[in-house]
C-alpha cells in the first residue's frame, strides 16, 4: 500500500508514504483534483520529530475505516512544516483564529481554492478529552460540505477577514530609545522564575533569545540583575534532564518547571542558539560549566547531525556531506525517551561498585526512578559539593565522573537510537553555521571552523541555484541521491547572511562577507514590503491566499528581526543606508511590541540593543599573522556584542575593494593600525593595544542598580 508521497524527500512525509489514506503533497494536482470533483480538501501539517504527529498517525490515518472517509469524502494533502513555513503559517493563523490556540498536528479543512473554514490540532480516534473523534469530525464536514454550503461559505468570508493582513510598518525613528529596553527588561523579571531560572511555569522551554537580551542588557547597563537571572537560568538547564547529560545537547523543552523531565526530540535550531548564548556566557562569566556545555552541544552536532563523513574528516566529501541535519525524534523503539533512561542495575552492569555508586549518586539514578520507573540523567549538586560528600577530592571525583560518563555513553551507543530527519534546512543551518563559526574564534578550535567553512561551501553549492538560494535538502538513503526544493523564505536568506557574517568575523576571509551581502541585497529586492518590513515569500514564490509576514520571535528568531539585525550590521560595514533605513523603520515599528511582550520579541530587542549602542565599527589593519595584529585582535575580542570589525593586511587590495569599511585606512608607523567609528565618526587611528581598549571599552549605560 503507497501512496503519493513516495516520491517526496521529507522524511516527515514519508513516514505516511504507506498510509491507507491516499494522501497528496502539496501542488497543482491535489488542487486542481478538488475544484474538478468540489471536493474540501482536509489539510494536515506537522513534522518529523513531532510526537503528537505520530500518534495521530497510529490512531487515525493508519486505520483503513478512518482512512476510507478521508478518501472518499477529502482530498487529502500532507505537508511538512519545516519545508513549507509559509503554508503553516497561513493556516495556523487561520486555526488559533478559530479555536483560540494552534499546534502539531494541525488538521485544516479548505475549500478547493485552498481557503481555510474548520480547523484544530490533534483529534483523538474516539470522543475523549471533551473532543470529537476524528470519524466525527470528518463526516460532519463532508455532511456539511453537500448539504449546507452556506454555513461554510459563512465560515470562510469570516475567517478570509480575520487573517492575512501583512502588519504596515512605519513609525517615528525618535521612538528608538533606551526606555523601550528597561521596561522591556522589567516585565521579563517580573516573569522570571528565581528558584528554577527561566520563565514562567510548565512546560518550560529554553528560551535562549530572552537569555541573549539579558546579557546584552547587562552589558549595557552594568545591570547586575540581569546577569544573575541569565546565570541561575543557564546553570539549571545545564545540569537538569533537558541537558543530555552524556552525549550532549539540549531536548526540546521541559515539562516541568525545574528543567528534569523534558520532551525528548532534539532540534537542531535549538542547539544552535543554546551553543551559541552559553559561549556568550562562558566569555562574560569565565565559567567553565558553560565553556564544557558549549563544546559537548557542538561535538554532539559534529557526531550525530552533520552529514555522513564530516565530523570525522572535515576535508573530505564536499558534495555530499556538509549539511546539518534537522532533528532527532523523541521515541525510540516505540517509548519516548527510551534511549536517555537509566536504572541502577545498568549502571552497575557497566561500571565497578563503587564507580556505580558515585556516578548514581551524582545524576540521581534510583530505584525508583523519576520518570516512568526509570531515571532521567540529571545533577543535582555541583561538582565541588558532590566530591565533598562523597569524602573525595575534586579531581579524583571529576575523573570518576568524567571516566564513567564515557562508558556509559559507549553503552548507549549500542541502543537503537531516535530515528533522525536528515533533511538540511538552509535557515536552520545558518543558525548553526554561526554557532560553530563563533565558538571556532573564540575557542581555538580549528575543527570547529573547519566544520563551519564546510557547511557554507555545501549550502551555498548545493543550496543555492543561479544566486538564489533553496529551502531543502536531501539526500535519498539508498541510492545516495540528492534533492534540493522549494524557494527559499526569509528567514533562509537573513539566518544563512547571520552565519556567514559569523564566519567572516571567525577567519575575515572577505569572500564569505561577499556572499552574505550578496543574500542581504536579495532580501532589499525580493521581500520588501512596500509598507515596511519583509513578506516571508519572495516576489516570485508560488501565489497562496496570502502573503505572510512574520514579526514575531518564536522559538527562533522571526526573518524580519533577523532581517533587521542582519541590515544593520551590513550598514556598518558599508555605510549603505538601503541597509539602515528599513531595519530603524522596523524597529521603530516594534517598539510597543517589544515594550509589551519582550518574551515573545526577544531577538529584536538585541537587535535595537546594538543599534543604540551605538555599534563600534573596527577597521583593523596589519598582517593577519604578526604578533601585533594578533595582540590588537585580542583587544577586541571577548564578549562584544556591539561592535563589528573588519581585517585586512595592508596590501590586500581584494578586501578594500569587497568591505568599503576596510577602504582608505592606511596603516600607521609600519604596523598595526586600527580605526575605530561608531557611525562613521571615527577616533584617532590606535596603533597599541592599549589605545585601541581605550577607545573600545564598553561604558554602562542606564541604572545598574534597578532590580526589577
Amino acid at each position: 500500500m503507497s501512496n503519493r508521497l513516495t516520491d517526496e524527500t521529507s522524511p516527515y512525509l514519508l513516514q505516511h508514504a504507506h498510509n491507507p489514506v491516499d494522501w497528496y503533497p502539496w501542488g497543482e494536482e491535489a488542487l486542481t483534483k478538488a475544484k474538478a470533483e468540489d471536493k474540501p480538501i482536509f489539510l494536515s501539517i506537522g513534522y518529523s520529530a513531532c510526537h503528537w504527529c505520530h500518534v495521530m498517525a497510529h490512531e487515525s490515518f493508519e486505520d483503513p475505516d478512518t482512512a476510507s472517509i478521508m478518501n472518499e469524502h477529502f482530498v487529502n494533502i500532507k505537508v511538512d512544516r519545516e519545508e513549507r513555513p509559509d503554508l503553516d503559517s497561513i493556516y495556523m493563523e487561520a486555526v488559533v483564529a478559530m479555536t483560540g490556540s494552534g499546534g502539531w498536528p494541525m488538521s485544516v479543512f479548505l475549500t478547493p481554492d485552498g481557503e481555510p473554514f474548520y480547523g484544530g490540532t490533534y483529534f483523538p480516534p474516539a470522543h475523549r478529552y471533551g473532543m470529537p473523534s476524528f470519524r466525527q469530525v470528518l463526516t460532519s464536514i463532508a455532511e456539511m460540505y453537500r448539504h449546507q454550503r452556506d454555513q461554510i461559505e459563512r465560515g470562510r468570508e469570516q475567517l478570509k477577514a480575520r487573517i492575512g493582513h501583512a502588519l504596515a510598518l512605519s513609525a517615528d525613528p525618535d521612538l528608538l530609545n533606551p526606555e523601550t529596553l528597561e521596561l522591556a527588561y522589567t516585565r521579563l523579571a517580573s516573569r522570571f522564575d528565581s528558584t528554577h531560572g527561566g520563565f514562567g511555569g510548565a512546560p518550560k522551554f529554553p528560551q535562549p533569545m530572552n537569555l541573549e537580551f539579558l546579557l546584552r542588557y547587562h552589558q549595557r547597563t552594568g545591570q547586575d540583575n540581569a546577569l544573575r537571572m541569565a546565570d541561575l537560568t543557564l546553570t539549571r538547564m545545564a545540569s537538569g534532564g533537558i541537558y543530555d547529560q552524556l552525549g550532549g545537547g539540549f531536548h526540546r523543552y521541559a515539562t516541568d518547571a525545574r528543567w528534569l523531565v523534558p520532551h525528548f526530540e532534539k532540534m537542531l535550531y535549538d542547539n544552535a542558539l543554546l551553543a551559541r548564548v552559553y559561549l556568550h556566557a562562558w566569555q562574560v562569566t569565565g565559567r567553565p560549566l558553560y565553556r564544557h556545555v558549549v563544546e559537548e552541544t557542538l561535538d554532539y552536532v559534529m557526531r550525530e547531525m552533520t552529514a555522513e563523513h564530516l565530523g570525522h574528516s572535515h576535508q573530505e566529501q564536499h558534495g555530499n556531506s556538509g549539511g546539518f541535519y534537522s532533528a532527532q525524534d523523541a521515541d525510540s523503539e516505540g517509548e519516548e525517551g527510551k534511549f536517555f533512561l537509566w536504572t541502577p542495575e545498568q549502571v552497575k552492569s557497566i561500571l565497578d561498585e563503587k564507580e556505580a555508586e558515585i556516578f548514581c549518586r551524582y545524576f540521581d539514578v534510583t530505584p525508583g526512578g523519576n520518570f516512568e520507573g526509570k531515571s532521567i540523567l540529571n545533577v543535582k549538586l555541583d561538582l565541588d559539593t558532590a566530591a565533598a560528600a562523597a569524602q573525595m577530592d575534586k579531581d579524583s571525583f571529576r575523573a570518576i565522573i568524567e571516566q564513567s560518563k564515557q562508558q556509559l555513553f559507549q553503552a548507549r551507543e549500542t541502543r537503537v537510537k531516535p530515528q533522525r530527519d536528515q533533511k538540511v534546512l538552509t535557515a536552520w543551518n545558518g543558525l548553526m553555521l554561526a554557532a560553530f563559526a563563533e565558538a571556532s574564534y573564540a575557542l581555538g578550535r580549528q575543527d570547529y571552523r573547519q566544520v563551519a567553512e564546510c557547511n557554507a561551501d555545501f549550502v551555498l553549492k548545493e543550496l543555492r541555484h543561479n544566486g538564489r538560494l533553496l529551502r531543502s535538502w536531501k539526500s535519498d538513503d539508498l541510492t545516495g541521491k540528492a534533492q534540493a526544493r522549494f524557494n527559499a523564505y526569509l528567514e533562509d536568506y537573513a539566518f544563512y547572511a547571520d552565519g556567514l557574517l559569523a564566519l567572516y568575523q571567525a577567519t575575515f576571509a572577505p569572500g564569505w562577507f561577499a556572499k552574505a551581502r550578496a543574500l542581504a541585497d536579495i532580501i532589499l529586492t525580493q521581500f520588501a514590503d512596500p509598507n515596511g518590513g519583509f513578506f516571508d515569500t519572495s516576489q516570485d514564490h508560488e501565489q497562496l491566499i496570502t502573503r505572510p509576514k512574520t514579526l514575531q520571535d518564536n522559538a527562533i528568531p522571526s526573518g524580519n528581526a533577523m532581517a533587521a539585525d542582519v541590515l544593520l550590521r551590513m550598514a556598518a560595514y558599508t555605510g549603505d543606508d538601503a541597509y539602515r533605513r528599513p531595519a530603524e523603520e522596523m524597529l521603530a515599528a516594534m517598539t510597543a511590541m517589544m515594550q509589551q511582550y519582550p518574551g515573545g520579541f526577544s531577538h529584536w530587542l538585541s537587535v535595537l540593543t546594538f543599534h543604540l549602542a551605538p555599534p563600534f565599527e573596527i577597521a583593523l589593519i596589519g598582517d593577519p599573522e604578526a604578533e601585533d595584529t594578533r595582540a590588537m585582535l585580542e583587544v577586541v575580542s571577548g564578549y562584544r556584542p556591539h561592535q563589528i570589525v573588519a581585517l585586512a593586511a595592508p596590501d590586500d587590495e581584494a578586501a578594500a575593494s569587497t568591505i568599503p569599511l576596510l577602504v582608505d585606512r592606511p596603516p600607521r608607523n609600519e604596523g598595526a593600525t586600527a580605526y575605530v567609528c561608531q557611525r562613521f565618526v571615527c577616533q584617532t587611528p590606535a596603533t597599541d593595544p592599549a589605545s585601541l581598549a581605550a577607545q573600545t571599552s564598553p561604558k554602562p549605560q542606564g541604572n545598574k542598580m534597578a532590580t526589577g
